[in-house]
């Protein structure tokens, strides 16, 4: 698990590094950071989805289609997207996720951070983390846009997938 004590690049609204602090200072004071995004989907193309477990500090119970979370203090998008996904997923050897595109998120309160958004085919068997998810299932994407107004989402998240949607291109 992440601590309170890992540090965090602080960056500016062009994601120029322009300071450190450590992850507790970096949410209480609302300290702009970089996050990554990563899709990971399964051998037959379905989308990993998850529900966070209730003890999670940030959106507890939220469900989420993206697996990922900050990245560290010089550590560059491509590992942080690589780390999270093997952590989170629970396994090890994916292959490198494909960077898709970065935007700067706001959360519509005054915090905003940098998300790289990447995506991953895992043909590998997963065991999410217990402590991070309480429900998991890989759907198809029809499926998913379905459970879209059904399911409460984790908001960066949801915003992370309209822009992904919209940067595919039409059939």
């Amino acid at each position: 698990m992440r601590s309170a004590d890992e540090i965090l690049d602080i960056v500016d609204e062009h994601d120029r590094v322009v300071g450190r602090a450590p992850r507790g200072e970096v949410y209480a004071r609302g300290l702009r950071h970089r996050c990554v995004f990563v899709l990971a989907r399964d051998a037959e193309g379905r989308v990993f989805v998850h529900r966070r477990t209730p003890g999670k500090l940030v959106h507890p119970s939220l469900h989420d289609m993206f697996v990922g979370g900050v990245v560290g203090a010089g550590e560059s998008y491509d590992d942080a997207a690589l780390r999270e996904a093997e952590e989170e997923l629970g396994v090890s050897g994916l292959p490198r996720p494909a960077f898709r595109f970065s935007f700067l998120y706001d959360d519509g309160g005054g915090r905003t951070w940098w998300s790289a958004v990447y995506e991953v085919c895992c043909a590998l068997p997963v065991r999410p983390q217990a402590e991070e998810v309480a429900w998991y299932a890989f759907l198809p994407e029809a499926e998913l846009r379905r459970k879209l107004s059904a399911w409460e989402w984790v908001p960066d998240g949801l915003e992370a997938w309209r822009r992904l949607e919209a940067h595919r291109p039409a059939d």
